[in-house]
């Protein structure tokens, strides 16, 4: 197979440097080529979010020559960044329970994983467990089923379970979510929540930094990145596709290409043609993900963790500063917030966001102080129908998308990337994927993921929030 080879003026950078300010350390090209370059690659990945550089990583090894390219200035830098990065395993479907599971175990052992130390530093796996509280649209022990089928200790805890363990959470039931503005959000709680504990579950320490640890892994194996360029065509030949135009006039010739774009996702697909092939739909949604700072006996390493909390339909999670990071999960009295374009998210945490989630968190958390200016990041989601990500094959030839993965892209990134690399060399040896669904085992479980669960063309079921 071809290493990548350009005609004219490609630069590559051999220099790597450490700061939070130039993580496109791992960049092989970040100076612009002149117009009319032509670059061949055996494989082109557009996307270099967590997910894209882990499905690079997983080509390298398997491909002669992979070239990955990204709007953005280095790894991580658009929805990873954006990510509470937490590594959880409880899913209402077996094979998202399956897949998190194996991803998980490469999290847990990171530099094992990789093969390699990124010398801008290394992401760290933080055991901070997982706590699940029960609430409307969540199915405990359907969870919990599937957990234990897959080997993964579980401790179900009662209120007083609760309260022992975690002091400063209130076990109180004051379901079903409401906003603050209606008088059920301040009622006393109405009994009492039960709730599991998975020991091993937690969260990655830095999510934009995962990114390059990947990206730099696949460097190590061979693999371009190429940031700072936008696809602006996708060509196809006879049902086959061949590549993409660069806005610069670069042309990257390629007979696999991987629409890992995140919230870009569905205007790429609509590049290659390939948006009717699609029963579930994409389209990027707004996430604000607010920070408070934590109190005593809920900190990390001081009676903090990770919270799956339905009943105020919040996650959270202890964060590095003393603080904790909150998310929304979207219940039926939250708008959400849909857009035409990712570039239309808005640029910092509404205070209807703040003062809703901040007040959620504080009738859970005890003594949590509230300040009065927000604080938090805004992201943007790239989300299916029914919120399950699209693993797949197109009726396009040789292209291929991992998408719709907002919400769980994070904690399945590593497995992710096997699979992909999997299923591209299945159907380019000839595998009818969608007659036959590929089952990928997983190499440090065993457990087996069925990707028919995230078919373009399964039956949708719509629902607002992951799980």
């Amino acid at each position: 197979m071809r290493k990548p080879r350009a005609h004219g003026a490609l630069n590559h950078y051999a220099d790597r440097v450490t700061s939070a300010d130039a993580m496109s350390a791992t960049d092989s090209s970040n100076e612009p080529t002149a117009n009319g370059d032509i670059i061949t690659t055996d494989v082109l990945v557009i996307g270099a979010g967590v997910i894209g550089s882990a499905v690079a990583l997983e080509c390298a090894r398997r491909w002669a020559s992979v070239t990955v390219v990204d709007t953005r200035g280095g790894p991580g830098y658009g929805s990873t960044s954006a990510s509470s990065a937490m590594v959880r395993y409880h899913y209402h479907h077996f094979p998202e329970a399956a897949l998190a599971w194996e991803a998980g175990a490469r999290w847990q052992e990171w530099e094992r994983y990789l093969g390699v130390v990124d010398p801008a530093g290394m992401a760290h796996f933080i055991k901070s467990g997982g706590l699940v509280l029960e609430g409307p649209g969540y199915d405990l022990p359907r969870m919990i089923s599937h957990l234990r089928e897959l080997g993964c200790p579980v401790e179900l805890l009662d209120a007083a379970g609760i309260a022992e363990r975690f002091p400063s959470l209130d076990p109180g039931k004051f379901g079903p979510p409401a906003l603050p503005q209606d008088d059920h959000f301040w009622a006393d709680a109405t009994g009492e929540l039960t709730a599991f504990w998975v020991d091993s579950a937690g969260h990655m320490d830095d999510p934009q930094l995962s990114a390059h640890n990947l990206a730099y892994a696949a460097e190590q194996q061979g693999a371009q990145f190429l940031y700072r360029r936008e696809v602006v065509d996708i060509s196809t030949k006879d049902g086959r596709v061949g590549g993409v135009l660069l806005a610069d006039g670069t042309r990257i010739e390629s007979p696999i290409v991987v629409n890992v774009a995140g919230p870009w996702s569905a205007k790429i697909n609509g590049m290659a043609g390939v948006l009717d092939d699609f029963i579930p739909k994409t389209q990027p949604m707004e996430q604000e993900v607010i920070s408070v700072p934590a109190p005593p006996g809920f900190r990390l390493d001081d009676g903090g963790t990770c919270v799956t909390d339905p009943d105020f339909a919040t996650y959270f999670r202890v964060h590095a500063g003393n603080t904790i990071i909150v998310g929304a999960m979207e219940p039926e009295c939250d708008e959400l917030v849909m857009l035409d374009s990712p570039e239309d998210a808005i640029g910092s945490v509404r205070q209807s966001t703040w003062e809703t989630q901040t007040l959620r968190l504080a009738r859970r958390v005890r003594d949590l102080g509230i300040p009065s200016k927000p604080s938090g990041i805004i992201g943007v989601y790239d989300l299916t129908d029914d919120w399950i990500p699209i693993y797949d094959k197109t009726n396009v030839s040789g292209y291929y998308v991992a998408i719709g993965t907002s919400g769980h892209g994070f904690k399945q990134a590593p497995f992710v990337g096997e699979l992909m690399a999997e299923l591209i060399s299945a159907v380019e040896n000839g595998h009818d994927h969608d007659a036959e669904p590929l089952a990928v085992t997983g190499s440090w479980t065993g457990v087996t993921v069925d990707l028919g669960h995230f078919s373009r063309r399964r039956s949708v079921t719509p629902q607002r929030a992951m799980g």
